[in-house]
């Protein structure tokens, strides 16, 4: 059952490393997995935070930063240290057919810290700034679906790496917002 789903998941990232090439992925996905590249977001939401709810704006970035802060340290940590997964940019029987569109690198594959932190951050901001735009979520989830997708498309890791990292950030980021609503005695702006 596994080497069927590992098979799978060669095929999968075979598909949308390799298939799916074209010049606008390209240019703009390998920008998609940098932080710098986010940053102006990140920087809004902060400034957003503390100039409309004060003391709470704080706790709120403590707690995005916690967010992702634990699910990078589970994911890197915790998870890809005991299960040592190559990276297909690192798989002898991967490199004929990959496009590598940044530096590997050389630390394991399973799970995907950059598909744990952001989506850790975006269920953390859904759960506290959900209910003041419904659109937002569905934004935020794609913003950090367009990160872990780039994942793979890059050539760093494969899909069920960002989808099991994806399933790690739900749950942390769901599991933080709420136990700081909780702790906090603060009513965060969640409706």
């Amino acid at each position: 059952m596994l080497e069927s789903l590992q098979h799978l998941d060669a095929v999968l990232f075979q598909f949308i490393n390799s298939s799916l090439s074209n010049p606008v992925f390209d240019a703009l996905l390998p920008w998609c997995r940098e932080k710098w590249f986010w940053m102006p977001l990140y920087v809004f939401v902060a400034a957003f935070s503390v100039l409309n709810f004060g003391k709470k704006g704080w706790i709120i970035i403590l707690g995005l930063a916690l967010s992702a802060g634990l699910a990078d340290f589970t994911s890197s940590t915790l998870i890809k240290k005991n299960v040592q997964r190559i990276r297909p940019c690192n798989d002898l029987e991967m490199t004929d057919q990959l496009h590598l569109r940044v530096p590997c690198g050389s630390g394991y594959s399973f799970t995907s810290s950059h598909a744990a932190n952001h989506f850790a951050a975006a269920v953390f901001f859904i759960y506290i700034f959900g209910g003041l735009a419904r659109w937002m979520r569905p934004l935020a989830l794609c913003w950090a679906g367009l990160i872990a997708f780039s994942q793979v498309y890059v050539g760093v890791h494969y899909p069920g790496d960002v989808f099991f990292g994806a399933l790690l950030g739900i749950v942390i980021g769901w599991w933080t917002a709420s136990t700081l609503r909780r702790l906090s005695g603060y009513k965060l702006p969640v409706f």
